[in-house]
Parts: C-alpha cells; structure tokens; sequence
C-alpha cells in the first residue's frame, strides 16, 4: 500500500528470524447483513477449533506483507524497502525460516561495489527495489511486483516493474518495465492478479488511484480509471484497528493515510475483477472482458463498473474457484469471504490477526500473512515498531 508520509514518519524494519509459530484463539462463522455496516464484521459465530488456525512462520522486526502460494505448496513472502536494516525482498519460507528468492543477485540493490559492473547489474529492473507483492496465478506462475519507491520517496526512474519467475527453474524469465504514462513518480504499485485465459494482469495503484491493465501476450500496458471514485480512498472512512482510529502518531489531531485502490481479486466463477481502496467501505466489480479490452474507452469502462456497496476494510483481496472473494478484514483482525449470493461470512477471527495483509487461495487453505502496519512507527504512541513477530498464517477453506 502507498501511505501519504509526513515527513517527519518514518518506517523502520529490523533483521528477520523466521520460525515455527503455535495456534492462537480464533472464531468463525456466518456474519449477517449487518455485518458489513460501517465496515465492521458482526458477531463471528460459534467457538473454531483454534488449532485448524495453523501459524506457519513468523518474523522478528522484518516485516512481511504480501504472499504466494504455489501449486504444489511453496511459500513466499515480500518484504517492501521501506526504511531501515533491509536483507532483500522476497523470500520463500521453507521448513519456517526464510530465504532470498530466486537468489542473492536480484535481492540486492544498488549492486554492491565488487560485483561485475555492466550495464545489465546497474540497470534497477534487473534488481528488486521495493516489492509491495507476490502473486502465483492458475498456470502457477509467479509474478513479483515492484513499485520501485523505496521509503515512498517516489518511483526510482525506471525500475517499477512485474517480474516473472518459472517456478520449475526458480529463474526469471521476464521483466515487464512501467514508465512514467503507468506508473508516475508518486505512484505506488500494490498489487496485482491474473485472467490466465486471456493473459492479462491487473494491477492497483494506492499511491495516487488506478488500476494498470497488462497484455502479457504483448507485454503491452495501459492505465485506467485514474479520475474515477471507484480508486479513491473515502474521505469520511476513518479505519478504526486494535481499538483506535488509524492516524499518523495515533493522535485525534493525527492524519488519516489516504490508501487509494489496494485490494484486487480476479473470479473466474463470475469473470469479474472485484478491487477497492484500502481507506474505504465500498467495493467495486467490473467485467474482466471489459477491463481486459484495451479498444474499450475510458468511458466505456466506467460504465461497466458495478457498485457492490458497504464492504469490510480491506487490504488484500483473492478469490477461489466456486466464486468466493476473500478480504482482509483489518478491523476484525480477520479474513472474510463473500459469498456469490453477496453474502459476507467470517472464515476466521483472532487477536493474533493483528493487520491481515495479503491472502493466497490454496487447496490446503487461505495464507496470509499480518504485517501489523498500524503499530509501525508511523503510528504508534511511541514512535517505535511493534516487538511482537509478524507472521504467516493458514485457514482452512469454508466448510472444511
């Protein structure tokens, strides 16, 4: 996500030890219409089996926010530059502990002083320089996305990107560069996810509200609905996370981060992309044969976009193949789902989920990871980060 940063707010991630974590106390169940009113789950229904809410990995003082899960069960993470002690980008968690991924090369930026200084090891889009999110569609292809603003100083020129990695050879195979008419100096790529039938991607902007559609046939991209509501955050929406409205410095005279289009979830059930901004309460859907379509105008694809109304407050978005699209829900320290019907239940609910961030939809369950993002520096009482570990979670699907 991009935060509007005063500038006296800085981010500071430590060094990572990633270890096997135990189960914590949880709850799901139905939540009703209601529920979504404000923004705000309702009751989470009876007592879960709190050991079925398996704690995967965690890490200490190095903050993890988005994860990708692979067909045949690997685990990554991101970790975004945002400021202080910094060991690389992306990870694969492998028996509970971390390690740079696909290797030490791609994971180190600027390059450091003995390396081989060419063209190609100076160029930043053959580096990872700040990656917001992973993302590993139906043909299990991971996808890493790089806004390229470090600490949210603006895009370094010409690193944002989204990177391709072949999971059989765990070798990138393609970098797809976004200049300044995709991603503007403020921008601040979040997440992405894939119509592996028409092999298309769809991207959010939170830095300044779009969404960046990509032919990967072409590698051909275009920006849309940069002026539309639809990628605003709302100006009335104050998130209230661990019992406190969400400001900079946790004051009353604090600011509210203006988070525009984060979440975004492709469902192939309904052939929609369903997306909304992080400091918001309404969710939107559009058509993918509509956004995919790069002859459609700008105003054609406004028409085409659906209000869907009050929504949970959401970071990550995903969906599974019977039509569910999941959320994070950051003022439920839970993951919700609706249902095709429209219908919004909680799958699971803990005091753990402190700040839900990204999910991955898996036969084993839903992944995420918790980034505890309103108790970073920047809004903490005491202008420190957060001592508790982030961490890596699982639940089951509904109904299992």
């Amino acid at each position: 996500m991009r935060y509007r940063v005063p500038a006296a707010v800085l981010f500071t991630p430590i060094l990572l030890i990633a270890v096997l974590l135990g189960t914590g106390c949880a709850t799901t169940g139905p939540m009703t219409d209601a529920g979504v009113d404000g923004g705000r789950a309702a009751d989470a229904g009876p007592d879960f089996d709190a050991s079925r809410l398996e704690s995967l990995a965690q890490s200490v003082g190095f903050q993890w926010t988005g994860v990708a899960a692979s067909a045949d069960g690997r685990i990554f993470v991101s970790h975004p530059r945002w400021d202080g002690p910094y060991k690389g980008a992306v990870f694969e968690i492998v028996d509970g502990r971390a390690r740079r991924y696909p290797d030490g090369q791609w994971n180190r930026w600027p390059p450091a002083p003995t390396e081989t200084q060419n063209e190609r090891d100076q160029d930043p889009a053959y580096r990872f320089v700040c990656v917001q999110s992973v993302h590993i569609d139906a043909k299990n292809r991971m996808w890493v996305l790089d806004p390229a603003s470090p600490g949210f100083g603006g895009v370094v020129p010409g690193a944002a990107k989204l990177v391709e990695i072949d999971l059989e050879t765990d070798r990138v195979v393609r970098v797809i560069r976004f200049d300044e008419s995709i991603a503007p100096e403020a921008s601040y790529l979040n997440d992405v996810r894939l119509d592996v039938e028409r092999n298309v991607a769809f991207i959010t902007d939170s830095g300044l509200g779009a969404i960046i559609v990509v032919d990967l046939e072409t590698n051909r991209s275009r920006r849309v609905l940069a002026s539309h509501r639809s990628t605003k955050a709302e100006a009335d929406a104050v998130p209230v996370i661990g019992g406190r409205e969400w400001r900079f410095g946790q004051t009353p005279a604090g600011e509210v981060p203006q988070i525009h289009s984060d979440g975004i979830a492709y469902n192939p059930a309904d052939d929609h992309v369903y997306y909304q901004a992080l400091t918001a309460r309404t969710l939107y859907r559009i058509p993918a044969s509509v956004l995919a379509d790069f002859e459609q105008p700008e105003w054609a694809i406004r028409l085409a976009i659906e209000d869907l109304g009050p929504s949970v407050l959401t970071d990550g978005m995903d969906a599974d193949a019977d039509g569910n699209v999941y959320f994070t829900a950051l003022e439920r320290d839970a993951i919700v789902y609706r249902t095709p019907a429209g219908e919004y239940r909680t799958l699971v609910t803990s005091e753990n989920l402190s700040w839900p961030d990204s999910l991955a939809i898996t036969p084993e369950g839903v992944v995420f990871t918790t980034a505890r993002i309103h108790e970073t520096k920047g809004f903490s009482f005491d202008g420190l980060m957060p001592s508790e570990p982030y961490g890596l979670w699982r639940a089951p699907l509904p109904g299992e």
